[in-house]
């Protein structure tokens, strides 16, 4: 399964990449500028808990859902640690079955991206729905077609650490990408293997927007990553500004 043994060294490989601050601040932005209560926040595809440990000092209550265990497990640890309480959720997002609604909802790297099947986006968005409070903020992003066609694609990639080696390659079919990753995790004077399969689905902005709005989901904006920029021809992740009605 994705993101299991990965979930261990998660963190010291996208906190190179990923300003978690900068999202923060920008979602933090988006709330004040929409009056958004800071009651109920729901981080989905929370995986370690990056973003929503960031955010969830703004709110009364924290919740945080993953599909993977493991992911939850690095997260709740991270909340004990600094005395936040949170509720962790172990359940499939396109399923949510939470007894709340939520003021702020976010669904931050790409994991909109990993709903591979017909319908999926669907299910999704209705439950983003039924789980947001009216007039709630739901800001969510996606790998763009420009980014998994012409960057990910049929590309090879590699990362060489002391700790971590890793060979990443992908293929690319019926607008999907899977993502073969072997990686070799430093044992002492021995590196152990592992292997993960990831598939992302490559979502046009004319699907994510019909999906929306078929769930009674407007779109106040979307943006060029987390910045105030207008999404161009090459941006790599777009993210998606939303309130329910």
């Amino acid at each position: 399964m994705a993101y299991s043994r990965f979930a261990e060294i998660y963190d010291s490989l996208i906190n190179e990449d990923i300003d978690y601050l900068g999202w923060s601040d920008f979602i933090r932005e988006k709330c004040l500028e929409m009056n958004i209560r800071s009651d109920d926040y729901l981080d989905l595809g929370c995986g370690t808990g990056n973003l929503s440990i960031n955010l969830s000092r703004g709110f009364k209550r924290t919740c945080c859902v993953d599909l993977s265990e493991e992911m939850l497990i690095i997260a709740e640890s991270k909340f004990r640690d600094k005395g936040i309480k949170a509720k962790f959720v172990n359940q499939d997002m396109r399923y949510l079955k939470l007894n709340n609604k939520f003021d702020l909802i976010t669904c931050a790297l790409d994991s909109t991206n990993y709903l591979t099947e017909d319908g999926d986006l669907d299910i999704f968005f209705l439950g983003v729905a039924t789980h947001l409070k009216e007039k709630g903020l739901f800001i969510f992003d996606i790998n763009s077609e420009y980014k998994l066609e012409k960057i990910l694609g049929d590309n090879i990639f590699t990362y060489n650490s002391d700790e971590i080696v890793y060979l990443w390659e992908n293929t690319l079919g019926n607008r999907i990408v899977e993502m073969y990753l072997t990686f070799f995790i430093s044992e002492g004077k021995l590196y152990e293997r592992f292997d993960e399969v990831h598939r992302e689905r490559i979502y046009s902005t004319e699907e994510i927007e019909k999906a929306l709005k078929q769930n009674g989901l407007n779109i106040v904006a979307k943006v060029d990553n987390y910045t105030n920029n207008p999404v161009k021809a090459d941006s790599e992740r777009i993210t998606y500004i939303v309130v329910k009605g």
